[in-house]
């Protein structure tokens, strides 16, 4: 499956007829089972686009397209959000079952599926629990398994660790690493933490300030399976700080308008 994001443009209209142009003339494309990053300035548009390519949000022009897709009963898209998202009065078995009951799928085919990313995400036996009873990277993981357990063609994640603690952000990152090369799915990160892009993506889209454009599309040459030794290598530092270039530029550019 190959999902082309097809020169997508988007303006907002108050009701006081200002305009807000959001993004310019985004145009790339993601192939099957990669894992592709986009990282800007605040305010440049990056959870607009992403809610453009779930469908919650239309684009003024462009379109989405998932090519070679045939039609089944599984969604194009699941998306997991930074706020976890969690139904509070749900166990974490409950929450990851909840969009197989929606459809319609045999109590019996909702276990077996829900187990399987219970043990993939390493939540086995806190699966009675209730979302109170987790720590954030415990729900993040919930909300990871509850994504994948409806079998998306993309998942589309919005600064999912933005809430976690240092620590857990680091350990989250390894684990998703993992969880991605175990799925094989492709999947389309949204962050602003260019660390967290290079030692995730196997590319990363760099957008400028709004409107956001894309500055470049940077290909990450790390091997795989990546793990910490990685940070304090020469390659992940050069791609880092050819990153942050494009965005120190943005945000000079920024201070000088203000001034």
């Amino acid at each position: 499956m190959k999902v082309l994001i097809d020169h997508i443009s988007k303006v907002y209209i108050d009701r006081h007829g200002e305009v807000t142009e959001a993004l310019r003339d985004i145009h790339f494309d993601m192939g099957d089972n990669e894992f592709v990053v986009v990282v800007g300035p605040s305010g440049c548009g990056k959870s607009t686009l992403l809610n453009i390519i779930a469908g919650l949000l239309s684009s003024t022009s462009g379109q989405i397209i998932f090519e070679g897709v045939r039609k089944d009963s599984r969604p194009l898209t699941a998306v997991v959000f930074q706020d976890f998202a969690l139904f509070p009065w749900r166990t974490v078995l409950k929450n990851i079952v909840y969009g197989l009951e929606e459809r319609g799928l045999q109590k019996v085919e909702q276990l077996e599926i829900a187990k399987k990313y219970i043990t993939m995400v390493g939540l086995q036996g806190f699966e009675n629990k209730y979302p109170h009873q987790l720590s954030g990277g415990m729900k993040q993981k919930v909300s990871i398994a509850r994504a994948l357990a409806n079998d998306p063609l993309l998942l589309l994640m919005d600064e999912p660790f933005s809430a976690l603690d240092a620590q857990t952000r680091t350990l989250m990152q390894y684990e998703l690493s993992r969880i991605w090369e175990e799925t094989q799915k492709s999947f389309l990160y949204i962050t602003h933490h260019i660390q967290e892009a290079v030692f995730l993506g196997d590319r990363v889209v760099v957008l400028s300030k709004r409107p956001g454009r894309i500055l470049d599309i940077v290909q990450i040459g790390l091997p795989r399976p990546r793990g910490e030794h990685l940070t304090t290598e020469k390659p992940y530092l050069e791609y880092v700080d050819a990153i942050w270039g494009y965005i120190k530029n943005e945000a000079k550019k920024t201070l000088e308008e203000i001034s």
